[in-house]
Parts: C-alpha cells; sequence; structure tokens
C-alpha cells in the first residue's frame, strides 16, 4: 500500500534526510587516493554513535556495514572493506539513518583525486537523470514519468539504466511502496499524490545494464565490467511541486 504522510511526518522526514545528507558530504570529503573503504566506514560509524542516531543499513537483512561503498564497476551494495582507493577510481556512497524512527537515505559518486574527462561526464549524467526524475514529481503526474525522464537522459547520453535495483517510497521503513524504477513508460503508473515520499535514485552504466551480484551476496556489479554511478535523494510530493528532504547545505563560515 502506498503511503502519504502528514506534513508533521514529512517534516521528521526531512530532518532525517538533511542528516544523512550532511554525513555523507563529511565522509565525501575523506575520499582519497590510499584510502580503504573500511576507513570511510569507520568514520560513518563514528559520526552516527555521535549523533545518537541509528544506522539504517547495519543489520538490515543481515547487511554487515553502516556504509554501502561501491567502486567503479560495483553498481550498489559494495561492502567496505580494506579495498584502497586510488587515482581515478569512482566510489558510489550510500547511507541511511534512522532519526525518531523516520529513515534517511541518500547517495552520491565522487571522484578520487583527478578523474578522466569521460568518467566526469557520468557522474554528470546521472545527477542530471537524478535531477530530471525529480522534476517530475507534481501533483497529478504518474510514477512512470519519473522513471521515463530518467531513462530517456541517461540512454540519449549512451549509457544504460540498471533495472534489477529501483528506489522506493520511504518513512517508517526504508523500503515502502512504491517502487520507482528508473526505466518505463510516461503516463503509466501510480498517480502521485500529495505526501508521497520517494526515494528516486538512478544507476547508470558505461556499459550495458546487465548486472551480477558477487559471492558476499550483496555487491552487485555491471556483468561487462563497465563502469558504474548512483545519486539518490529523498524527495516529497507537495502541492508547490517536488520538495527534496535530502537537500543540504553547509553551515556558513566553515565546516562541520
Amino acid at each position: 500500500m502506498i503511503i502519504c504522510k502528514s506534513a508533521a511526518e514529512i517534516e521528521k522526514l526531512r530532518r532525517s534526510g538533511q542528516l544523512v545528507r550532511e554525513l555523507l558530504e563529511e565522509v565525501s570529503g575523506r575520499v582519497k587516493p590510499g584510502c580503504s573503504t573500511l576507513e570511510l566506514e569507520t568514520y560513518v560509524e563514528k559520526r552516527v554513535r555521535q549523533l545518537g542516531v541509528k544506522p539504517a543499513f547495519k543489520g538490515y537483512r543481515g547487511y554487515p556495514r553502516c556504509l554501502c561503498a561501491s567502486v567503479n564497476e560495483e553498481i550498489v551494495h559494495g561492502i567496505p572493506s580494506g579495498r584502497v582507493l586510488k587515482e581515478g577510481d569512482i566510489v558510489s556512497l550510500d547511507l541511511g539513518v534512522i532519526v525518531d524512527g523516520f529513515y534517511g537515505d541518500s547517495a552520491l559518486t565522487v571522484p578520487v583525486g583527478a578523474i578522466s574527462p569521460s568518467l566526469q561526464r557520468l557522474l554528470r549524467v546521472t545527477e542530471e537523470s537524478l535531477q530530471m526524475g525529480i522534476e517530475q514529481v507534481r501533483l497529478g503526474r504518474r510514477l512512470g514519468d519519473i522513471s521515463a525522464a530518467i531513462q530517456r537522459h541517461a540512454e540519449q547520453a549512451g549509457y544504460s539504466v540498471v533495472r534489477e535495483f529501483v528506489g522506493h517510497g520511504i518513512g517508517r521503513d526504508l523500503h515502502e511502496e512504491p517502487q520507482v524504477p528508473n526505466f518505463g513508460k510516461a503516463g503509466h503508473g501510480p498517480v502521485l499524490k500529495e505526501g508521497m515520499v520517494l526515494a528516486i535514485e538512478p544507476m547508470i552504466n558505461t556499459g550495458g545494464p546487465g548486472v551480477r551480484v558477487l559471492e558476499d551476496r550483496w555487491t552487485a556489479v555491471t556483468a561487462d565490467g563497465g563502469y558504474s554511478s548512483h545519486f539518490e535523494h529523498m524527495v516529497a510530493v507537495t502541492r508547490n511541486g517536488p520538495d527534496v528532504l535530502t537537500d543540504w547545505s553547509p553551515p556558513k563560515g566553515g565546516s562541520l
């Protein structure tokens, strides 16, 4: 069942969303050549404890970490490990927290040092695809309008869209209805109603859309070894258009 939230619930989700985005901004600033993905995990877990909130991913269906860190050909659910990041890599950081019973979930992909122009373009197009999808979050439109906008922008740029993993509703549960595919037909699917909150998260590949899951049963990689990029925002449907709950701007005058 698709759940529409009250204004008070949306504000609680905004608090969770802004906090998770703040943490992502912090940890992305620590990404550099020579750093391991486990070091990023250790930092995130420490900060989550300091803030007195709960990690959303650790223990979820047996997932062992707070952070997902997916490098290069890894699409999603990369388990932080001793893997050392190298100059020219890209790493997708996906994080969730629970604040007062409400989930926050967001992701971004960042360069490790200087990256090639082709990878810069991949990151840019993936983020643009997310924005194209967000622009469709308006009363009376349909879920397929979001999906089609993402797919169209990514494929026009020469990339493919992952189909095995999709976005989702979010609230008191990490994954709620509806599913939000990054591919589909405009004008199809459920009508968008005020109070719906969607986690929109395009996963875009340089090669084909095929996916395989590694022996750890979590890490999803591209079937052909191409690189992949992932961005995610939580967005509420309002009468005034899309309300991005995971927007965050650093405080004036310095770092956190």
